[in-house]
Protein backbone atom coordinates (compact mmCIF):
# COMPACT_ATOMS: atom_id res chain seq x y z
CA UNK A 1 0.00 0.00 0.00
CA UNK A 2 1.84 3.26 -1.25
CA UNK A 3 1.45 6.17 1.60
CA UNK A 4 1.40 9.63 0.90
CA UNK A 5 4.82 11.21 1.28
CA UNK A 6 6.21 12.43 5.24
CA UNK A 7 5.30 16.26 5.39
CA UNK A 8 7.99 16.83 7.88
CA UNK A 9 10.33 16.24 5.22
CA UNK A 10 10.88 18.91 2.86
CA UNK A 11 10.38 17.80 -0.99
CA UNK A 12 13.57 17.38 -2.13
CA UNK A 13 15.46 17.13 0.78
CA UNK A 14 18.80 15.22 0.65
CA UNK A 15 18.26 13.47 4.08
CA UNK A 16 14.88 11.28 4.29
CA UNK A 17 14.78 9.22 6.90
CA UNK A 18 11.91 7.55 7.11
CA UNK A 19 10.80 6.99 3.07
CA UNK A 20 7.76 6.75 1.66
CA UNK A 21 5.48 8.27 4.92
CA UNK A 22 7.65 5.61 7.26
CA UNK A 23 7.18 8.37 10.10
CA UNK A 24 3.68 8.31 10.32
CA UNK A 25 3.41 4.49 10.04
CA UNK A 26 6.30 4.49 13.10
CA UNK A 27 3.25 7.04 14.93
CA UNK A 28 0.75 4.55 14.70
CA UNK A 29 1.85 1.57 15.40
CA UNK A 30 3.16 3.87 18.39
CA UNK A 31 -0.26 4.71 19.31
CA UNK A 32 -1.77 1.40 18.83
CA UNK A 33 0.50 -0.33 21.14
CA UNK A 34 -0.39 1.88 23.69
CA UNK A 35 -3.42 1.75 23.33
CA UNK A 36 -3.30 -2.40 23.51
CA UNK A 37 -1.58 -2.08 26.64
CA UNK A 38 -4.58 0.35 28.08
CA UNK A 39 -7.42 -2.63 26.94
CA UNK A 40 -4.81 -5.70 28.18
CA UNK A 41 -4.51 -7.09 24.25
CA UNK A 42 -0.87 -6.67 25.14
CA UNK A 43 1.19 -7.67 28.49
CA UNK A 44 3.01 -4.27 30.31
CA UNK A 45 6.39 -6.23 29.77
CA UNK A 46 6.08 -6.77 26.10
CA UNK A 47 4.11 -3.23 25.50
CA UNK A 48 6.89 -1.03 27.85
CA UNK A 49 9.83 -2.10 25.37
CA UNK A 50 8.05 -1.85 22.28
CA UNK A 51 6.54 1.41 23.00
CA UNK A 52 9.96 3.19 24.38
CA UNK A 53 11.62 1.59 20.66
CA UNK A 54 8.81 3.24 18.93
CA UNK A 55 9.05 6.62 20.62
CA UNK A 56 12.77 6.67 20.32
CA UNK A 57 12.28 5.96 16.41
CA UNK A 58 9.70 8.26 16.08
CA UNK A 59 11.64 11.37 17.76
CA UNK A 60 14.93 10.49 15.90
CA UNK A 61 12.69 11.02 12.57
CA UNK A 62 11.11 14.10 13.84
CA UNK A 63 14.92 15.74 14.68
CA UNK A 64 16.37 14.61 11.34
CA UNK A 65 13.19 15.79 9.36
CA UNK A 66 13.46 19.14 11.30
CA UNK A 67 17.56 19.66 10.24
CA UNK A 68 16.42 18.18 7.23
CA UNK A 69 13.97 21.38 6.72
CA UNK A 70 15.96 24.12 7.97
CA UNK A 71 18.90 23.36 6.19
CA UNK A 72 16.74 23.62 2.63
CA UNK A 73 14.82 26.82 4.03
CA UNK A 74 18.63 27.97 4.73
CA UNK A 75 19.42 26.91 0.83
CA UNK A 76 16.13 28.27 -0.04
CA UNK A 77 17.09 31.78 1.18
CA UNK A 78 21.09 31.73 -0.23
CA UNK A 79 19.48 30.33 -3.26
CA UNK A 80 16.92 33.38 -3.08
CA UNK A 81 19.63 36.06 -2.07
CA UNK A 82 21.49 35.46 -5.24
CA UNK A 83 18.56 35.78 -7.30
CA UNK A 84 18.48 38.74 -5.90
CA UNK A 85 21.50 39.76 -6.09
CA UNK A 86 21.14 39.09 -10.24
CA UNK A 87 17.76 41.01 -10.47
CA UNK A 88 19.43 44.14 -8.73
CA UNK A 89 22.33 43.75 -10.82
CA UNK A 90 19.79 43.69 -13.93
CA UNK A 91 18.39 46.86 -13.07
CA UNK A 92 21.88 48.73 -12.35
CA UNK A 93 23.09 47.86 -15.70
CA UNK A 94 20.04 49.47 -17.66
CA UNK A 95 20.37 52.88 -15.06
CA UNK A 96 21.59 55.55 -17.01
CA UNK A 97 23.35 57.39 -14.50
CA UNK A 98 26.67 55.75 -13.40
CA UNK A 99 25.54 52.88 -10.47
CA UNK A 100 27.11 50.20 -8.45
CA UNK A 101 25.92 47.48 -6.44
CA UNK A 102 27.94 46.58 -3.51
CA UNK A 103 27.09 43.81 -0.56
CA UNK A 104 27.77 43.67 3.07
CA UNK A 105 31.33 42.60 2.79
CA UNK A 106 31.59 45.87 0.77
CA UNK A 107 32.38 43.97 -2.24
CA UNK A 108 31.57 45.39 -5.03
CA UNK A 109 28.93 42.93 -7.33
CA UNK A 110 27.70 44.82 -10.34
CA UNK A 111 28.36 48.29 -12.50
CA UNK A 112 27.48 49.56 -15.14
CA UNK A 113 28.44 50.94 -18.14
CA UNK A 114 28.11 54.95 -17.41
CA UNK A 115 30.21 53.46 -14.12
CA UNK A 116 32.96 51.92 -15.96
CA UNK A 117 33.31 55.31 -17.70
CA UNK A 118 33.68 57.14 -14.51
CA UNK A 119 35.72 55.12 -12.45
CA UNK A 120 37.61 53.03 -15.38
CA UNK A 121 37.80 49.68 -14.33
CA UNK A 122 35.49 48.07 -12.79
CA UNK A 123 36.89 45.02 -9.87
CA UNK A 124 33.73 43.03 -9.71
CA UNK A 125 34.17 40.47 -6.70
CA UNK A 126 36.50 42.44 -5.26
CA UNK A 127 36.42 44.99 -2.58
CA UNK A 128 35.31 48.27 -3.69
CA UNK A 129 38.64 50.37 -2.93
CA UNK A 130 39.93 48.41 -5.91
CA UNK A 131 37.81 50.43 -7.63
CA UNK A 132 37.60 53.47 -6.11
CA UNK A 133 40.16 54.88 -3.23
CA UNK A 134 37.74 57.97 -1.88
CA UNK A 135 37.32 57.23 1.43
CA UNK A 136 34.48 59.35 1.36
CA UNK A 137 32.22 56.54 -0.71
CA UNK A 138 33.90 53.62 1.06
CA UNK A 139 32.48 55.29 4.43
CA UNK A 140 29.13 56.25 3.31
CA UNK A 141 28.90 52.40 2.34
CA UNK A 142 29.72 51.81 5.65
CA UNK A 143 26.98 54.26 7.12
CA UNK A 144 24.20 52.80 5.31
CA UNK A 145 24.71 49.43 6.35
CA UNK A 146 22.46 50.57 9.60
CA UNK A 147 19.74 50.81 7.36
CA UNK A 148 19.91 54.87 6.12
CA UNK A 149 20.16 55.97 3.13
CA UNK A 150 23.05 58.20 2.38
CA UNK A 151 24.17 61.82 0.32
CA UNK A 152 26.77 63.38 -0.38
CA UNK A 153 28.86 65.42 -2.42
CA UNK A 154 32.22 64.56 -3.87
CA UNK A 155 34.94 67.22 -4.96
CA UNK A 156 37.99 65.40 -6.32
CA UNK A 157 40.91 67.08 -7.84
CA UNK A 158 42.81 64.59 -9.77
CA UNK A 159 42.96 63.21 -12.56
CA UNK A 160 41.07 65.86 -13.21
CA UNK A 161 38.76 67.85 -11.18
CA UNK A 162 35.23 66.64 -10.94
CA UNK A 163 31.93 67.35 -8.69
CA UNK A 164 29.75 63.97 -8.20
CA UNK A 165 26.30 63.49 -6.00
CA UNK A 166 26.02 60.29 -4.53
CA UNK A 167 23.29 58.42 -3.30
CA UNK A 168 23.58 55.35 -1.45
CA UNK A 169 20.40 53.36 -0.67
CA UNK A 170 20.43 50.29 1.28
CA UNK A 171 19.12 47.01 -0.31
CA UNK A 172 16.34 45.01 1.65
CA UNK A 173 14.59 42.14 0.47
CA UNK A 174 12.75 41.20 4.00
CA UNK A 175 15.59 40.50 5.97
CA UNK A 176 16.63 42.52 9.28
CA UNK A 177 19.29 44.17 7.73
CA UNK A 178 20.73 45.16 3.90
CA UNK A 179 22.32 42.44 1.86
CA UNK A 180 22.78 45.09 -0.72
CA UNK A 181 23.56 48.92 -1.33
CA UNK A 182 22.88 50.46 -4.29
CA UNK A 183 25.71 53.59 -4.95
CA UNK A 184 24.28 56.11 -7.92
CA UNK A 185 26.29 58.85 -8.93
CA UNK A 186 25.41 62.16 -10.40
CA UNK A 187 28.07 64.31 -12.15
CA UNK A 188 27.44 68.02 -11.50
CA UNK A 189 31.21 69.21 -12.82
CA UNK A 190 29.42 70.81 -15.63
CA UNK A 191 26.96 72.77 -13.58
CA UNK A 192 29.72 74.08 -10.71
CA UNK A 193 31.80 75.06 -14.01
CA UNK A 194 29.11 77.10 -15.68
CA UNK A 195 28.51 78.96 -12.00
CA UNK A 196 32.51 79.48 -11.77
CA UNK A 197 32.58 80.60 -14.97
CA UNK A 198 30.03 83.08 -15.08
CA UNK A 199 31.52 84.98 -12.04
CA UNK A 200 35.28 84.15 -13.48
CA UNK A 201 34.11 85.93 -16.93
CA UNK A 202 32.73 88.69 -15.13
CA UNK A 203 35.82 90.01 -12.99
CA UNK A 204 38.37 88.99 -15.81
CA UNK A 205 36.43 90.63 -18.22
CA UNK A 206 35.66 94.05 -15.87
CA UNK A 207 39.42 93.99 -15.04
CA UNK A 208 40.78 93.44 -18.50
CA UNK A 209 38.53 95.65 -20.84
CA UNK A 210 38.70 98.42 -18.38
CA UNK A 211 42.08 99.76 -19.81
CA UNK A 212 40.84 99.59 -23.87
CA UNK A 213 37.63 101.03 -22.85
CA UNK A 214 39.17 103.54 -21.23
CA UNK A 215 41.09 104.47 -24.03
CA UNK A 216 38.76 104.71 -26.08
CA UNK A 217 36.29 107.21 -24.32
CA UNK A 218 39.40 109.36 -23.77
CA UNK A 219 39.97 109.59 -27.61
CA UNK A 220 36.36 110.14 -28.22
CA UNK A 221 36.04 113.04 -25.86
CA UNK A 222 39.08 114.44 -27.96
CA UNK A 223 37.88 114.00 -31.01
CA UNK A 224 34.16 115.68 -30.22
CA UNK A 225 36.59 118.38 -28.51
CA UNK A 226 39.57 120.19 -29.24
CA UNK A 227 40.69 117.66 -32.02
CA UNK A 228 37.11 118.28 -33.92
CA UNK A 229 38.78 119.81 -37.03
CA UNK A 230 42.52 118.24 -36.43
CA UNK A 231 42.22 115.93 -39.52
CA UNK A 232 45.87 114.51 -38.70
CA UNK A 233 44.86 113.74 -34.86
CA UNK A 234 41.65 112.38 -36.30
CA UNK A 235 43.62 109.72 -38.22
CA UNK A 236 46.04 108.75 -35.10
CA UNK A 237 42.99 108.68 -33.07
CA UNK A 238 41.14 106.39 -35.25
CA UNK A 239 43.89 103.99 -35.60
CA UNK A 240 44.21 103.46 -32.03
CA UNK A 241 41.04 103.21 -31.56
CA UNK A 242 40.87 100.59 -33.69
CA UNK A 243 43.78 98.43 -32.26
CA UNK A 244 41.67 98.64 -28.74
CA UNK A 245 38.61 97.92 -30.51
CA UNK A 246 40.67 94.40 -31.79
CA UNK A 247 41.81 94.23 -28.77
CA UNK A 248 39.15 93.90 -27.01
CA UNK A 249 37.56 91.48 -29.55
CA UNK A 250 40.81 89.52 -29.57
CA UNK A 251 40.31 88.87 -24.96
CA UNK A 252 36.39 88.25 -25.40
CA UNK A 253 37.49 85.56 -27.87
CA UNK A 254 40.11 83.95 -25.64
CA UNK A 255 37.61 84.15 -22.41
CA UNK A 256 34.75 82.56 -24.37
CA UNK A 257 37.21 79.90 -25.95
CA UNK A 258 38.82 79.14 -22.28
CA UNK A 259 34.78 78.65 -20.74
CA UNK A 260 34.03 76.33 -23.66
CA UNK A 261 37.25 74.31 -22.77
CA UNK A 262 36.78 74.60 -19.15
CA UNK A 263 33.15 72.98 -19.34
CA UNK A 264 34.87 70.34 -21.03
CA UNK A 265 37.60 69.86 -19.19
CA UNK A 266 36.67 66.05 -17.82
CA UNK A 267 35.47 65.01 -20.90
CA UNK A 268 38.43 63.27 -23.08
CA UNK A 269 38.46 64.04 -26.83
CA UNK A 270 38.87 60.13 -28.63
CA UNK A 271 39.14 61.06 -32.36
CA UNK A 272 42.66 59.44 -33.25
CA UNK A 273 44.78 62.23 -35.09
CA UNK A 274 48.11 62.83 -36.20
CA UNK A 275 50.13 64.79 -34.13
CA UNK A 276 52.40 65.70 -36.78
CA UNK A 277 50.05 67.10 -39.03
CA UNK A 278 49.18 69.27 -36.53
CA UNK A 279 52.36 70.62 -35.95
CA UNK A 280 53.08 70.96 -40.16
CA UNK A 281 49.26 73.58 -40.24
CA UNK A 282 50.32 75.09 -37.69
CA UNK A 283 53.86 76.07 -38.94
CA UNK A 284 52.46 76.80 -42.31
CA UNK A 285 49.43 79.47 -41.14
CA UNK A 286 52.32 81.49 -38.63
CA UNK A 287 55.13 81.46 -42.20
CA UNK A 288 53.64 85.27 -42.57
CA UNK A 289 54.43 86.23 -39.35
CA UNK A 290 57.88 84.05 -39.16
CA UNK A 291 58.64 86.36 -42.22
CA UNK A 292 57.60 89.75 -40.50
CA UNK A 293 59.58 88.88 -37.37
CA UNK A 294 62.60 87.69 -39.60
CA UNK A 295 62.67 84.71 -37.95
CA UNK A 296 63.01 80.91 -39.58
CA UNK A 297 60.64 78.07 -37.82
CA UNK A 298 62.78 74.68 -38.49
CA UNK A 299 60.51 71.37 -37.78
CA UNK A 300 62.04 68.21 -36.81
CA UNK A 301 60.20 64.78 -36.64
CA UNK A 302 62.34 62.00 -34.84
CA UNK A 303 60.06 59.44 -34.59
CA UNK A 304 57.23 57.70 -36.46
CA UNK A 305 53.44 58.17 -36.33
CA UNK A 306 52.48 60.26 -33.25
CA UNK A 307 48.65 59.35 -33.24
CA UNK A 308 47.05 60.54 -30.41
CA UNK A 309 43.25 61.29 -28.76
CA UNK A 310 42.48 64.68 -29.47
CA UNK A 311 40.37 67.27 -30.90
CA UNK A 312 42.18 68.39 -33.85
CA UNK A 313 41.60 72.43 -33.90
CA UNK A 314 42.07 72.59 -29.77
CA UNK A 315 45.91 70.70 -30.71
CA UNK A 316 46.17 73.33 -33.64
CA UNK A 317 45.47 76.33 -31.17
CA UNK A 318 48.04 74.73 -28.72
CA UNK A 319 50.82 74.91 -31.19
CA UNK A 320 49.88 77.70 -33.14
CA UNK A 321 50.33 79.46 -29.62
CA UNK A 322 53.53 78.26 -28.45
CA UNK A 323 55.47 78.88 -31.88
CA UNK A 324 53.25 82.46 -32.19
CA UNK A 325 54.65 83.47 -28.72
CA UNK A 326 58.29 81.68 -29.59
CA UNK A 327 58.37 84.64 -32.77
CA UNK A 328 56.99 87.47 -30.93
CA UNK A 329 58.86 86.87 -27.83
CA UNK A 330 61.99 85.29 -29.29
CA UNK A 331 64.91 87.15 -30.46
CA UNK A 332 64.56 88.59 -34.04
CA UNK A 333 66.83 87.41 -36.75
CA UNK A 334 67.56 83.77 -35.42
CA UNK A 335 65.41 80.79 -35.59
CA UNK A 336 62.82 78.68 -33.96
CA UNK A 337 63.29 74.67 -33.24
CA UNK A 338 59.70 72.75 -33.58
CA UNK A 339 60.62 68.94 -32.48
CA UNK A 340 58.45 66.20 -32.87
CA UNK A 341 59.69 62.78 -30.96
CA UNK A 342 58.62 59.78 -28.47
CA UNK A 343 58.99 59.26 -25.23
CA UNK A 344 57.58 56.57 -23.18
CA UNK A 345 53.97 56.15 -23.79
CA UNK A 346 53.97 59.70 -25.12
CA UNK A 347 54.38 62.16 -27.77
CA UNK A 348 55.92 65.39 -27.35
CA UNK A 349 56.31 68.79 -29.27
CA UNK A 350 58.93 70.42 -28.28
CA UNK A 351 59.13 74.69 -29.31
CA UNK A 352 62.84 76.47 -28.25
CA UNK A 353 63.04 79.81 -29.03
CA UNK A 354 66.54 81.68 -28.76
CA UNK A 355 65.47 84.57 -27.10
CA UNK A 356 66.59 86.47 -23.69
CA UNK A 357 64.74 83.61 -21.29
CA UNK A 358 62.26 83.84 -18.65
CA UNK A 359 63.74 84.38 -15.09
CA UNK A 360 63.11 80.91 -12.90
CA UNK A 361 60.72 83.28 -10.72
CA UNK A 362 58.03 83.43 -13.37
CA UNK A 363 58.00 79.66 -14.76
CA UNK A 364 55.24 78.32 -12.33
CA UNK A 365 52.89 81.55 -12.94
CA UNK A 366 53.34 81.47 -16.85
CA UNK A 367 50.01 79.57 -16.97
CA UNK A 368 47.59 81.60 -14.71
CA UNK A 369 45.15 83.97 -16.53
CA UNK A 370 46.27 87.23 -17.51
CA UNK A 371 49.91 86.52 -15.84
CA UNK A 372 52.70 88.58 -17.90
CA UNK A 373 56.03 88.74 -17.52
CA UNK A 374 56.23 91.93 -19.20
CA UNK A 375 52.84 93.60 -19.33
CA UNK A 376 53.38 96.57 -22.03
CA UNK A 377 55.47 94.36 -24.42
CA UNK A 378 52.68 91.78 -24.03
CA UNK A 379 49.78 94.26 -24.92
CA UNK A 380 52.24 95.71 -27.17
CA UNK A 381 52.16 92.54 -29.29
CA UNK A 382 48.74 91.99 -29.02
CA UNK A 383 48.49 89.24 -26.67
CA UNK A 384 45.48 89.12 -24.38
CA UNK A 385 47.28 87.19 -20.98
CA UNK A 386 45.32 84.05 -22.03
CA UNK A 387 47.28 81.67 -24.28
CA UNK A 388 49.05 79.88 -21.88
CA UNK A 389 46.06 79.34 -19.74
CA UNK A 390 44.32 77.77 -22.67
CA UNK A 391 47.24 75.68 -23.28
CA UNK A 392 47.69 74.32 -19.88
CA UNK A 393 43.38 73.57 -20.33
CA UNK A 394 43.18 72.16 -23.58
CA UNK A 395 46.32 69.94 -22.55
CA UNK A 396 44.37 68.62 -19.20
CA UNK A 397 41.46 67.90 -21.56
CA UNK A 398 43.51 65.39 -23.47
CA UNK A 399 45.19 64.08 -20.38
CA UNK A 400 48.92 65.68 -21.49
CA UNK A 401 51.18 68.46 -19.83
CA UNK A 402 52.80 71.73 -20.40
CA UNK A 403 56.80 71.91 -18.99
CA UNK A 404 58.60 74.56 -19.23
CA UNK A 405 62.31 75.40 -19.21
CA UNK A 406 64.31 78.22 -19.78
CA UNK A 407 67.34 80.02 -18.55
CA UNK A 408 68.26 83.54 -19.15
CA UNK A 409 70.27 84.87 -22.55
CA UNK A 410 69.54 80.95 -23.43
CA UNK A 411 65.95 80.37 -24.94
CA UNK A 412 62.95 78.85 -23.70
CA UNK A 413 61.94 75.39 -24.20
CA UNK A 414 57.59 74.61 -24.27
CA UNK A 415 57.09 70.83 -24.35
CA UNK A 416 53.69 69.52 -25.24
CA UNK A 417 53.12 66.00 -23.85
CA UNK A 418 50.41 63.46 -24.55
CA UNK A 419 49.68 60.16 -24.36
CA UNK A 420 50.17 58.34 -27.22
CA UNK A 421 46.61 56.45 -29.15
CA UNK A 422 47.98 52.49 -28.98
Amino acid sequence: MNTAPDPGVPEGSPLTPYPNGGRWLIGFAFVAVIAAAAVGWIHPIIALPAIAILGTLLAVGYRVSSASGAAVRAQNISTEAASSAATVAAIVQALPEPALLVDGGNRLIAGNVAAAALFGRLRTNEAISLTTRNPQIIEAVEKAASGAPQNLEIEERVPVERSLEMHVAPVVFGHERPHFFLLVFRDRTQERRIERMRVDFVANASHELRTPLASLSGFIETLQGPARGDAAARDKFLGIMNDQAKRMARLIDDLMSLSRIELSLHLQPQNVIDLAGVVGTACDLLAPLAREQKVVIETRKEAGDLNVRGDRDELLRVVENLVENALKYGAPGKKVEVTLREEGDEALVAVRDFGHGIAAEHLPRLTERFYRVDTERSRAQGGTGLGLALVKHILARHRGRLTIESKPDEGSVFTVRIPLAR
